[in-house]
C-alpha cells in the first residue's frame, strides 16, 4: 500500500511477524508503526520510551488530555486510546493528504474525543488555551528532520503555557555525534520548564551513533526513578539522564530562539539500512 501526499511518498511496509501490523515510511524513512490488533504493542524503542512516560503521567486508566504534534499513523494516540480510555486527545498533523492515507488504510478506533486536525503544530499550539494539557507531545518531521520553528525558546514557551501544573511535554530530538542539536535543545526546554530528563540509548548518549533522544520536561519533577526502572527493564534498554548529569550533558549549550534555529540533523545516508 502506498500513496503520494503532501510532504512525499508513503508507504505501509507489512511486519511479516504480526498479523496486522505496518511500519508507516515516508520517503525512504520509516515513521510510525502501528499493530491495529495491538495498539499497546510499540515497535519502535524511541516509542516505547514515550509511552512509558504516559503510563507515569497520572495513576493508571485515568484520563488525559493530550495534544500530539505530529500525527503520522497515530501510534502514541491508539496507546493513550487503548490504555486509559475517555482521554481527550487532539493531533496535529500537517500533511493532509497521509491523515487520509492513514485514515483509509490503517483506520484509528472511533472515538468523539479522539480529534485529528490538519494544521502546523505551531500555529497549533499557539491557539490552545493556558493549561489545557496534560500531555504536550513533539514528534514532528518534516522528511527526517524537525523543523526550525518548532525547536527554540519561543515554541517551549508556548507548551509551557498550555501545560497543566503538573502536566508533562514529551519531545522526540533525532540527533547524531557530536550530539549539538540535541544538546541546544534540552538547554532550550530547561530555559522555561527546569524539571526535565532525558530517555536514550546509552550509545546515543555517548555520542557514538545516530538516534532518537526522549525529553521528559514540566513545571514539576518528572518521575525520575520510575523512568529510570522502566526505561532500563525494556527489550531495548535505556537510560534516563537527570540533575547534575544532564547539566553536565548541556555544559556549553546555548539556548536556541527563533532567529537562531536550524532543523535538526538528518540521519546519515546508511542510518536507515540497518
Amino acid at each position: 500500500m502506498s500513496a503520494r501526499v503532501d510532504t512525499g511518498h508513503a508507504e505501509l511496509v507489512p511486519d511479516p511477524d504480526r498479523a496486522r501490523a505496518f511500519t508507516l515510511v515516508l520517503d525512504g524513512a520509516p515513521q510510525s508503526y502501528v499493530d491495529l490488533d495491538d495498539p499497546t504493542y510499540l515497535d519502535f524503542e524511541y516509542m516505547r520510551r514515550m509511552a512509558i512516560a504516559v503510563d507515569l503521567a497520572a495513576p493508571p486508566k485515568r484520563p488525559l488530555r493530550v495534544l500530539h504534534l505530529g500525527g503520522g499513523a497515530l501510534s502514541l494516540p491508539r496507546y493513550v486510546a487503548s490504555t486509559r480510555p475517555g482521554s481527550a486527545q487532539r493531533v496535529v498533523e500537517v500533511d493532509g493528504a497521509l491523515v487520509e492515507f492513514v485514515r483509509r488504510e490503517l483506520p484509528w478506533p472511533k472515538d468523539p474525543r479522539l480529534r485529528v486536525r490538519v494544521a502546523d503544530a505551531r500555529a497549533a499550539l499557539e491557539s490552545s488555551r493556558d493549561a489545557s494539557y496534560d500531555l504536550v507531545v513533539a514528534d514532528v518531521f518534516a522528511g527526517a528532520r524537525t523543523p526550525a520553528h518548532l525547536a527554540s525558546v519561543e515554541f517551549a514557551g508556548q507548551v509551557a503555557r498550555v501545560l497543566a501544573p503538573d502536566g508533562m511535554y514529551l519531545v522526540n530530538v533525532a540527533d547524531g555525534p557530536p550530539l549539538a542539536y540535541a544538546k541546544g535543545q534540552v538547554a532550550t526546554i530547561r530555559a522555561v520548564l527546569a524539571h526535565a530528563c532525558l530517555m536514550a540509548d546509552s550509545t546515543v548518549l555517548r555520542g557514538r551513533r545516530y538516534g532518537n533522544l526522549v525529553v521528559v520536561a514540566g513545571h514539576v519533577e518528572p518521575p525520575i526513578p520510575a523512568l529510570s526502572r522502566r526505561v532500563a527493564g525494556d527489550w531495548f534498554p535505556g537510560r534516563v539522564v537527570y540533575d547534575g548529569e544532564l547539566d553536565r550533558f548541556t555544559h556549553g549549550a546555548q539556548v536556541v530562539d527563533d532567529a537562531s534555529a536550524q532543523p535538526s540533523n538528518p540521519p546519515p545516508a546508511s542510518f536507515w539500512r540497518h
